[in-house]
Parts: C-alpha cells; structure tokens; sequence
C-alpha cells in the first residue's frame, strides 16, 4: 500500500477521533464502571459462582431433560444469573457498556452516511440498522432499500 498524504492525514484523524472517544466522559463511566465490577469481592464471588454453575450447566446440557442433575443445575444456575445481573457493579458496567456501545454505534453510522446512504454499517444494534435505513437481512420486506 502506497501512503499518500491524504491517506496519512485520514489516519490522523481517525486516531484523533478514538482518542476522543477514550477521554470521553462516557468512556471513562465505562472504565470506572469496570473496574468497580472487578474489584468488588461480592461482585466477583457472584460472578464466580454462575461461572462454575454455568460450566456445570454445560456438562449436563449435553444429556438434557434426561441427566439426573438437569432440573437442579438449571434451577441453580438461572437463579445465580439472575443474583449476578441484580448485583449494582454489574448492572452499572451493563449500562456503561450498553452507552459507550450506543455512542460507538452513532460514530459509526455517522462515518458510513457521510460516504454514502448505501453504506451498510454494521452495529449490531436492529435499532440502527432498520430505523436508519442499512440492510435488515430480510430482502427489503421491512421497507429498507436493498
């Protein structure tokens, strides 16, 4: 690849603008977020937990209805889902995560609209890819342009 000054300077930018991102206030929310989820001993002992219970899901999984455990490690490991996803760190980190997603998606939409409204942008996000008009993967039955 021959680097061009136009090539070069886009790259600038494009470096400018993650390190924007990363000093961000929602970037940092997103690590401090993070960081408190890990630091946490009950949040960890928590996550430990459905760790283990998951693994052993995954065990009995493979026999299902018919391994002597199922019900009882099914049992188990939702309701220590459900104590991880109700614990305040994770939920936080969640909401963190999910913003810090929702903002990298706009970027992302921004940047492919600005090339072209063609563009398909990728975000992993149903909301974006149909109400701003990206392919849906249904063939243009929800009235995008294919």
């Amino acid at each position: 690849m021959i680097a061009t000054i136009e090539k070069v300077e886009l790259l600038d930018q494009a470096e400018q603008l993650a390190q924007m991102i990363i000093d961000s206030e929602i970037a940092e929310n997103y690590r401090q977020c993070l960081y408190k989820m890990k630091t946490n001993p009950e949040t960890q002992r928590k996550i430990q937990r459905f760790l283990k219970l998951k693994e052993q899901y995954e065990d009995v999984e493979r026999f299902g209805r018919y391994h002597p455990d199922y019900k009882r490690i099914n049992m188990e490991v939702r309701m220590s889902k459900r104590e991880m996803d109700l614990d305040e760190n994770v939920a936080n980190f969640k909401k963190a995560e999910n913003e810090l997603q929702r903002v990298l998606d706009e970027i992302s939409l921004l940047i492919g609209r600005a090339v072209s409204e063609s563009v398909k942008v990728s975000t992993g996000s149903p909301f974006f890819q149909t109400a701003h008009g990206s392919g849906c993967s249904t063939g243009g039955s929800c009235g995008c342009s294919v």
